[in-house]
């Protein structure tokens, strides 16, 4: 999706106590990875509860250029009949991912076991992000690219291999994304691919591989790391698949319910994937009130009930080890730090740099346009909470669906108005946020 030639602002006001039950979309994690594997394996996929933002939409179409069926059959319900590992056919025009990372540095890793070219390209969000980290893995299984942007970046050509060769590697940095790429490539190669994490990321690949037929096993690897072992060469099957709530979409009302005063809001079926609730623990350290129950689960994912009620939060210390488990969450924390007492530092948050904007940064930035005190130390947030903020500023988003939807949380409960310049790219991962909000009681014109 190209940046809006006319930017569309919005406004966020104090509002009075937010309440009502909710279920927000389906996880954009488990959607693409249910989409690609659903193309990858042999017979019939049925997706119920997919997040149909254009970042997941954008993952459908390009299954569809590589030979897979993928229609709609209903409201978040979807159908993919697969061509079997190894089995894509070569796509007649550009893969397009719009602004989505996970869709595209995923596919990448599902292109490189097959003996096709494919162009992955994106807006200019994707193409100012490196995937050279994601290509050095798959062209050591024996991929190549060609006609590759500046610094690795995209528009490029990824040339599958004619015989992949199954790696040992071991990830430079925790990411889900050049794990799930390396395992996916790995599918079509003979005998073992193994990867190796020194602190663990979101095991959602392994899961639903599990649940496509696939033989992977984990093993704890050190102190925080894992070891993921996969057999090459499985037929996957057709797979039903319970898309769960996204608790990074969920991150946003919880947030709001939590820094506006009387608030209630009952959230359902929300992901408790324990590799993807930092976010709720760090919350809980602060003093939130948020009970969990009716715990059940699906394709290897547990989800719960969420009760959210106002609470009064307090400064914490977020260690580093914590950021696998809630990466794309940070950035509404510092709004929640912004309206708790105390001083909250968040630590090692370098992957913040390379996301759809220098959210390390930019998140600083809408924190001080509206009167919160905050530093950027190395790769450290902090931010020192008054237990409310002035608010007042115009935010700039940075085309970052997660920088708008954080500001317009902090305005829920800020003295003054926030202001962000574009909404345009919400709609990216979680477009029935506007109207949601203002379902619940949010103030926003």
């Amino acid at each position: 999706m190209a940046h809006s030639d006319t930017p569309t602002p919005l406004e966020s006001r104090a509002s009075g106590p937010l309440a009502g039950k909710v279920r927000v979309p389906g996880d954009k994690s488990i959607s693409h990875r249910a989409l690609i594997l659903g193309a990858l394996a042999v017979g019939e996929t049925r997706i119920s509860g997919l997040l149909e933002g254009e970042d997941v939409l954008n993952t459908a179409k390009s299954m569809r250029a590589l030979g897979a069926r993928v229609e709609r059959t209903g409201p978040f319900a979807w159908t993919v009949s697969g061509v079997g590992v190894g089995g894509f056919a070569q796509p007649a025009a550009a893969l397009d991912f719009g602004n989505s990372g996970t869709g595209c540095r995923l596919v990448m890793g599902a292109v490189a076991g097959c003996p096709i070219a494919a162009v992955f390209d994106g807006d200019a969000s994707l193409r100012s992000r490196p995937m050279r980290r994601i290509l050095d893995p798959l062209e050591l299984m024996g991929a190549r690219t060609s006609d590759i942007g500046e610094g690795g970046r995209l528009p490029l050509t990824l040339h599958g291999a004619r015989y992949p060769v199954p790696i040992v590697y071991k990830t430079p940095v925790a990411s889900a994304q050049i794990k799930s790429a390396v395992l996916l490539a790995g599918l079509s190669a003979p005998g073992i691919t193994t990867v190796i994490e020194q602190e663990a990321s979101r095991d959602h690949t392994e899961l639903m591989l599990k649940h496509f037929g696939a033989e992977i096993s984990s093993e704890r690897e050190g102190s925080d790391g894992r070891r993921i072992t996969l057999n090459g060469e499985p037929e996957l099957h057709g797979a039903e698949i319970v898309v769960p709530a996204d608790p990074s979409s969920a991150a946003f009302p919880i947030v709001a319910a939590l820094i506006v005063e009387g608030s209630d809001v009952v959230f359902s079926d929300v992901m408790t994937n324990p590799l993807r609730t930092g976010l709720l623990t760090t919350l809980r350290e602060m003093g939130a009130s948020i009970e969990e129950s009716g715990v059940r689960g699906d394709a290897g994912e547990p989800m719960a009930q969420l009760r959210v009620r106002a609470s009064k939060l307090r400064g914490v210390v977020v260690p580093p080890e914590r950021a696998p488990s809630m990466i794309d969450e940070y950035l509404v924390l510092a709004v929640a730090a912004s309206f708790a007492e105390g001083t909250t530092i968040m630590r090692g948050l370098q992957e913040l740099r390379v996301k759809e904007s220098d959210r390390l940064e930019a998140t600083a930035d809408m924190l001080r346009v509206n009167g919160v005190k905050v530093e950027v130390s190395g790769d450290d947030l902090i931010v020192e909470g008054r237990g409310h903020v002035e608010g007042g500023g115009l935010v700039a988003t940075h085309m970052d669906h997660r920088i708008a939807m954080s500001a317009l949380v902090m305005g829920c409960a800020s003295d003054k108005p926030v202001k962000v310049d574009d909404i345009t790219f919400i709609a990216t991962s979680f477009p029935d946020f506007i109207p949601m909000m203002r379902s619940l009681g949010a103030d926003f014109a």
